[in-house]
């Protein structure tokens, strides 16, 4: 699936997350934002119910899975051919995603909030990202120390690596954890040395759209922080990254169309 560079399009369905175009409250909303990222080329779907921005409320397992497994249902049934991914830290969530037809699993805590995760992705035979976060989503900013930030992110992802192994988990994708437990300064530094993740020997997400990182450094809003994702995607993009994780699927397919075009040049 990810011979060429793949787009994942966000779909929250939350009140909360942080940028409001990804939001989606209706199945007619659902339907119709699923339509669209589809039809500009996303190849995968990733439907979430909980907002995990800096300091974000949490919420349980019932009333994630209640927000976002009948949603997966629907556009399973809706859009068949659809590659669906919920985003979930959740081992109960991800059971009743992926029996709703769910294809992948995509998890901020690489299993580290919830110890049956990697036991229930293997047994459920579905591919998993792990992402490297420290503490949660309302104590990770707390956290953003490191003494070399690439060094101890790739240390981490191949502890997890190995432990998504052990588990029996097959086709595992890392993400270094854009903005989760990381300041500017460390997300731009892992932007740069990108290239380094791919010692990892699996492949490589970057979720980077609209972020902070993004808005900040111009002096804008998320609202206005798409040219900006576009960069760090392009970005991304010349430094090994498999799959962008994206607010905004047109623009993200451009990018990935042109980077392809240069490389092959």
């Amino acid at each position: 699936m990810l011979e060429t560079p793949a787009v994942m399009g966000i779909i929250n369905c939350t009140p909360d997350s942080f940028y409001a175009g990804s939001r989606v409250t209706t199945t007619g909303q659902l339907l119709q934002q699923a339509e669209a990222m589809l039809a500009a080329g996303a190849r995968i779907l990733d439907i979430g119910g909980q907002s995990t921005r800096p300091g974000s409320e949490k919420v349980d397992a019932v009333t994630e899975a209640n927000r976002v497994v009948p949603f997966i249902a629907r556009v399973k049934e809706t859009f068949p051919d659809a590659f669906v991914s919920v985003d979930t830290f959740y081992a109960s969530v991800a059971r009743a995603a992926v029996e709703a037809g769910a294809d992948m699993v995509n998890d901020i805590s690489a299993g580290t909030l919830d110890a049956q995760m990697l036991h229930t992705v293997a047994a459920l035979r579905v591919p998993y990202i792990a992402m490297h976060m420290k503490g949660t989503p309302q104590t990770m900013q707390q956290q953003a120390q490191y003494n070399d930030v690439v060094t101890e992110v790739l240390q981490w992802l191949l502890q997890k690596i190995q432990q998504c192994r052990e588990a029996g988990i097959v086709d595992v994708i890392v993400d270094p954890g854009f903005g989760f437990a990381k300041t500017a300064a460390h997300n731009f530094r892992l932007l740069r040395e990108l290239k380094a993740f791919s010692m990892l020997g699996c492949p490589v997400l970057a979720g980077l759209s609209r972020k902070s990182t993004i808005y900040k450094t111009l002096g804008c809003t998320a609202d206005e922080a798409l040219n900006g994702t576009t960069v760090l995607n392009t970005v991304a993009l010349l430094n090994g990254a498999s799959l962008l994780r994206v607010h905004d699927v047109k623009e993200a397919v451009e990018a990935v169309q042109l980077v392809e075009a240069v490389k092959n040049a």
